[in-house]
């Protein structure tokens, strides 16, 4: 099976993803999605900023999506993530594990989501709303917890 894997600056569609995956097939019990969008962080962010490192940023998508499919046996996976100036509400993260059942299916797609939070090659700034740039976002300490109990 050949993930789907995508860095893009474009919006995606989580439902027509989703479709993608299950038309025609028969053999899945589970399919699991989570979306990340940008929050306005109480009205003070005008925008998000994510870089990436081309290149690289898309080898380690492939390495990270490659040990999901050696640790849970996917019938399907897709992961998405945006990059450029995304606003307040759209779309930034889309993983979609699909699996015979579903506790494969949410292992994957929370593993997934635990290493783009805390070590894919993605950087955030921020666009305040009052028109000033912020810092780059800093990885928070609870999200490396979860990210480490994968071993």
């Amino acid at each position: 099976m050949t993930p789907t894997l995508r860095i893009q600056s474009t919006p995606f569609d989580p439902a027509h993803e989703a479709a993608l995956i299950e038309n025609g097939r028969r053999d899945i019990g589970a399919i699991v999605s989570f979306t990340g969008l940008c929050r306005d962080e109480d009205a003070t962010l005008a925008a998000l900023e994510l870089e990436h490192y081309a290149g690289m940023a898309e080898a380690e998508m492939a390495r990270v999506a490659e040990e999901a499919l050696t640790r849970w046996p996917l019938q399907a996976l897709t992961i998405i993530h945006r990059h450029g100036r995304i606003l307040p509400g759209e779309r930034i993260v889309l993983v979609i594990a699909a699996a015979r059942h579903r506790g494969e299916a949410f292992a994957a797609a929370e593993f997934l989501m635990d290493y783009l939070k805390t070590r894919a090659p993605f950087w955030k700034k921020e666009h305040r709303a009052d028109g000033s740039v912020g810092d780059w976002v800093e990885a928070k300490a609870k999200d490396d917890a979860a990210a480490e109990r994968w071993g």
